[in-house]
């Protein structure tokens, strides 16, 4: 467990406002998951052949997707952007 914690940027009405309930859900558990690996965060989803900056992570069986960007300095993961296809 790490102390890492995860926030919405800029705002969780800007990112996942309008999207369904279930959807929300989900991306806020996958946002917890990706802060409880800590620094390993950096290595997670698009692009596979490097580390760090903005990051996207597929979610619901590719229905849509998530970008986030790690932040080891801030011990934080910032969920920046969801895209929903369903």
């Amino acid at each position: 467990m790490t102390d890492w914690a995860w926030h919405y940027n800029p705002s969780a009405e800007y990112v996942v406002g309008g999207l369904p309930p279930g959807v929300v859900a989900e991306v806020e558990r996958l946002a917890a998951e990706l802060a409880s690996l800590g620094h390993d965060c950096v290595k997670v989803g698009r692009p596979f052949d490097r580390e760090g900056g903005l990051r996207e992570f597929d979610i619901l069986g590719g229905r849509g997707f998530i970008s986030f960007l790690a932040v080891p300095r801030h011990e934080c993961v910032y969920v920046c952007n969801v895209t929903w296809y369903g």
